[in-house]
């Protein structure tokens, strides 16, 4: 692998943990604002979604 290839695939790799990262935050932040409003239902729906992601 050229160097040129070796550092786009070092950036696309970067890219997805930082994506995965954000997605990551995200969730977590909307569950704890579901679970601060008592919110059972939108808590279990994310809590779904973060599993699907493989996030949680």
């Amino acid at each position: 692998m050229s160097i040129l290839n070796k550092n786009r695939q070092q950036m696309i790799t970067e890219a997805a943990r930082a994506h995965r990262e954000s997605l990551r935050r995200n969730l977590q932040h909307r569950l704890e604002v579901a679970r601060a409003q008592g919110n059972d239902k939108l808590v279990r729906q994310i809590e779904a979604e973060a599993a699907y992601l493989h996030l949680m």
